[in-house]
């Protein structure tokens, strides 16, 4: 079971409440897992509680690293560049097509080894039909959601699992279920999205507040707005880069480092969670931390949530009905 020791952050919950619908699933795997389980229950942590204006504010303001901690390992695999023809499928020009009251979302396996992604809501009722995928190296896939959709998705490693969809992951795992009926154990590198959540705008977001298993980035596929993000991964601040784990937040499996855990996860501190007297956002300040373990994030994905309170520069938007793709994956 997740350990979740943070508040909601990273998107305000402004829209009104949810319609639930079946999402159609537009596979672009050769093979995609599909078996058993049921879909996320309401009511799960949720997505952020900022107000519309901070989270606007934030969406305009460009985004600067932070200054490096030292750090001992890497948590990402090198990522394996894709084929130009799985570059293609997940290109603005080729993205799958949503129908009326729905967005596409392209999922691209930009590293070596495979994803098994999965899906969490907050949205009232159960809108996905299908919240488990497998995304073998170098592959995409493509589902859509509902409008007004507000969840989350993330990818999980070294994973097994039987014909029933009944197993085991090494990260991100929801409860040994290959359709995940909740959210993933920490640490894992979320994309999180409300769409249409006030005045039409999608609000969107990478998190490693509760820590890091993949490198991620979020391109627009189709919309309005123009994507502060590179298709390669790279903002104004920078570009997508592994996350050089200090030792004392390494997550290790058969003594490989497979993830990298908030300071809050790992210590459980009122200062390093914001919470207490620490709270206040005023007062949530990593530079004062005992050790500014949120800059290894936001060194490593400059435009990133890293800690709780990290909204400047890590909360976008977007217009015009708009399309995602969400790529596993470094920059080149």
């Amino acid at each position: 079971m997740s350990r979740r020791r943070r508040r909601p952050i990273g998107l305000p919950l402004l829209g009104s409440v949810l319609a639930a619908s079946a999402a159609a699933v537009l596979l672009l795997v050769t093979q995609p897992w599909s078996s058993g389980g049921s879909a996320p229950t309401a009511g799960q942590a949720g997505l952020g509680a900022a107000s519309a204006s901070a989270a606007t504010s934030a969406a305009a303001s460009s985004a600067s690293p932070s200054s490096s901690a030292s750090a001992t390992a890497h948590v990402s695999p090198s990522a394996s560049r894709t084929t130009a023809s799985a570059r293609a499928s997940a290109s603005p020009a080729g993205a799958a097509a949503a129908p009326a009251g729905y967005r596409a979302v392209t999922f691209v396996n930009d590293t070596s080894q495979t994803i098994w992604v999965g899906a969490g809501e907050q949205t009232p009722q159960p809108a996905l039909s299908v919240t488990g995928w497998v995304l073998p190296a170098g592959r995409s896939l493509s589902i859509t959601v509902p409008d007004k959709w507000n969840g989350r998705f993330w990818g999980r490693t070294g994973c097994s699992f039987d014909s029933s969809g009944s197993g085991h992951c090494q990260t991100g795992d929801c409860a040994g279920r290959l359709q995940c009926a909740q959210y993933g154990k920490i640490p894992a590198t979320l994309a999180e999205f409300n769409l249409n959540s006030w005045h039409n705008l999608d609000f969107y977001d990478v998190s490693m507040v509760d820590g890091s298993n993949l490198p991620m980035y979020i391109n627009i596929a189709k919309g309005a707005t123009k994507d502060p993000i590179s298709a390669t991964g790279c903002s104004a601040a920078g570009c997508t880069k592994p996350v050089a784990c200090p030792a004392a937040l390494q997550i290790k499996a058969g003594g490989t480092v497979v993830g990298c855990e908030s300071p809050c996860g790992v210590f459980g501190t009122d200062q390093y969670c914001c919470r207490g007297q620490w709270a206040a956002r005023s007062a949530c300040i990593p530079a004062n931390w005992p050790v500014d373990y949120a800059a290894v994030f936001k060194t490593a994905e400059p435009f990133a949530y890293s800690y709780v309170d990290d909204d400047a520069t890590s909360t976008f938007t977007c217009s015009g009905e708009c399309s995602y793709r969400i790529t596993f994956g470094l920059s080149p």
